[in-house]
């Protein structure tokens, strides 16, 4: 019996290997169920990341990005070595998100002679988020012309948030007639992120980078007070350190951890520290759509967010928790007090937290969109 022919090979590039797994991993597997040869690429996929994508039926290959955007020789080695990955691998599509695999994937594919390039803005990170300093200027200025060039050799745009498809339009990083799509995110998957228990006592949970834009300090800020008036309640951080400039020092998380909070470190798996918690927090300042809301929403947890891009539109303020303004720590610390003195507001939001990711963000729904939109 003749093998079944692939439908078309898909490229999937991202910057970051386990990414390809954790955050593409579903889509990647719904393109092959689609009976698509997916290659899934990156830089420095090590042996467990081979294996995983193996397993969802793809294929891993190692792709070389530049570390920094401003080196031009670093840059043109590796637009280099990527168009000619690109044309050995001939794919109907690529299918590229965050700055660096969007931005040189874009070129990279003209040349290749790929016709179908796909951006997947997942977020607008350090260069377009509100602050000063040069570095956070620099970036931004490079970060808008690099855009701008790959949008213009993309068939399709794919945003994560209506705020930032209005940023970048009003920006005139959109070119005009452009094909724009907005999808939920990047989903999440209900059946690996499931309802757990919640805990008898109130325990709250912040999972990001340790980043300022993550709204890190506001939340060790709030902490400090609330653990004062509240000790019996406990507040966890999981997270890692970041080179950014934006980036948490040592000496900060050190000063937090004396203010009551319990860092846990880095965690391949979250769900474990999700199950464990009460409430869910995330104060930050800008996002694509955070994917770490969706997993706690999903496994039935309330929220306390910003009324922030990507961030509103996970929760229906008073519904299934609250959204504070950005960049204030007493907001947040009066939102995460409620649960504290009325602790019946935690199984009810969270069970409107789970129905809303049922309803919104599961992951082959928003695949299904992520498709048609990329015309495959």
């Amino acid at each position: 019996m003749a093998a079944k022919k692939a439908a078309g090979t898909v490229a999937v590039l991202g910057s970051y290997a386990p990414s390809l797994i954790v955050f593409r991993g579903p889509m990647i597997a719904d393109l092959v169920k689609r009976g698509y040869r997916v290659v899934a690429m990156a830089p420095a996929i090590g042996p467990d990341i081979r294996a995983a994508l193996a397993e969802i039926g793809a294929e891993a290959r190692d792709v070389p990005l530049v570390n920094s955007s401003l080196d031009p020789f670093a840059t043109a080695r590796s637009l280099r070595l990527l168009t000619a990955i690109l044309r050995d691998v001939a794919p109907d599509a690529v299918i590229a998100y965050t700055i660096k695999p969007v931005t040189l994937g874009a070129i990279a594919a003209r040349r290749a002679g790929v016709a179908n390039f796909v951006a997947l803005i997942t977020g607008l990170g350090f260069a377009f988020t509100e602050g000063g300093g040069l570095k956070r200027r620099l970036a931004k200025i490079v970060a808008t012309h690099l855009y701008r060039r790959a949008f213009r050799r993309s068939r399709s745009i794919v945003f994560q948030n209506p705020d930032d498809r209005a940023y970048f339009e009003e920006a005139r990083i959109v070119p005009p007639g452009a094909r724009v799509t907005v999808v939920n995110g990047s989903g999440i998957d209900l059946d690996r992120f499931q309802v757990a228990p919640l805990p008898a006592a109130p325990i709250f949970l912040m999972i990001a980078r340790l980043l300022g834009d993550k709204g890190v300090r506001e939340y060790g800020a709030a902490v400090a007070v609330l653990k004062a008036r509240h000790p019996e309640a406990s507040f966890q951080l999981v997270g890692y350190f970041d080179p950014s400039p934006d980036g948490i020092s040592t000496d900060e998380l050190d000063s937090m951890i004396e203010g009551g909070v319990e860092y846990l470190g880095k965690m391949d798996d979250v769900r474990p520290a999700i199950a464990d918690a009460s409430v869910y927090v995330l104060p930050s300042y800008r996002e694509g759509t955070p994917r770490s809301v969706l997993e706690a929403m999903a496994m039935g947890r309330p929220v306390v967010t910003t009324d922030a891009p990507g961030c509103r539109e996970t929760v229906v303020d008073g519904e299934n928790g609250f959204l504070v303004p950005p960049r204030e720590a007493a907001p947040l610390e009066a939102a995460m007090e409620k649960f504290i003195l009325d602790p019946g507001l935690i199984p009810a939001m969270g069970e409107k937290s789970r129905r809303l990711a049922e309803r919104k963000y599961d992951v082959h729904a928003v695949n299904a969109a992520l498709f048609e939109a990329a015309g495959l």
